[in-house]
């Protein structure tokens, strides 16, 4: 069986196992009551002053996963289309858009071709949090990034920043380093990408993209460090929550946790 339909296999099953956290109806409340706090307030910042309106604006989400930033686009005003490998993912996202009455897209596309979304049709493309690790071919995926994109279109990517990747990464215990920074991958049975700095912004150059702004972002709060697979969150207190932004008492804060790049075509 290929990578590719590893991967498939692997969301589907998962979008309906794990994943049911993310479309609860509280996690879609809140997205409804606020849809920027989908997004890092500073990612938010760089998209706000590019489109401050997003009426009219045609917006592509690929890797789509949770959907939560598709939400957000279409609440904002934006006309969304939304791409991911996973047929579960956007059946059960689209459930949810049906149910609230969302006129949004659902599109099952490798985010690596984008093969039936045309070309020069959006105004921004969009990647969030978990994307580029399941991305084997950067420079595929952002040629087709910017093929899609309308002249002087905008792409903007936000994900987990290169730099935590080396670290095993635990609250208040001091940094271990579980590989080296150039061992990017593939890892593991669903493989996976650890992606430089280096790859992913030489990948958007060499697609022709212009890199105008990069961002290097902090978590907002403690729950970055809290795993919300085991029941960990529930025996700590606010003042613990909030010292795993202090470096000094949390080494891994001391490292960017996220990283915002804004390039136009």
């Amino acid at each position: 069986m290929s990578s590719a339909n590893v991967v498939k296999d692997s969301w589907n099953e998962w979008s309906d196992t794990w994943y049911l956290k993310y479309r609860t109806e509280e996690a879609i409340a809140r997205i409804i009551a606020a849809p920027a706090s989908v997004f890092h307030p500073t990612t938010y910042e760089m998209i706000r002053k590019s489109f401050p309106d997003f009426t009219g604006k045609r917006i592509l989400v690929p890797t789509s996963g949770d959907n939560h930033a598709v939400f957000a686009f279409h609440l904002l005003g934006a006309e969304v289309t939304s791409c991911d490998i996973s047929e579960r993912q956007l059946d059960n996202a689209s459930m949810i858009a049906k149910k609230y009455g969302w006129d949004i897209d659902f599109q099952c596309e490798d985010t690596m071709t984008l093969s039936q979304v045309q070309s020069e049709e959006y105004d921004f493309v969009y990647t969030s949090n978990g994307v580029h690790v399941w991305i084997h071919d950067l420079a595929s995926m952002y040629n087709n990034v910017r093929r899609v994109l309308k002249p002087n279109g905008m792409y903007m990517m936000y994900d987990i920043h290169p730099f935590m990747r080396p670290f095993g990464i635990k609250a208040k215990e001091a940094l271990t380093i579980n590989k080296p920074y150039d061992l990017t991958g593939p890892f593991g049975e669903v493989p996976t990408y650890n992606w430089r700095l280096q790859d992913i912004l030489n990948a958007m150059l060499s697609s022709n993209l212009s890199v105008k702004h990069i961002e290097e972002l902090y978590a907002e709060d403690g729950w970055f460090w809290v795993d919300d697979s085991t029941d960990e969150g529930e025996h700590l207190t606010t003042e613990e929550v909030d010292s795993y932004t202090d470096w000094r008492q949390n080494p891994s804060a001391a490292i960017p946790q996220w990283l915002s790049v804004k390039a136009i075509k």
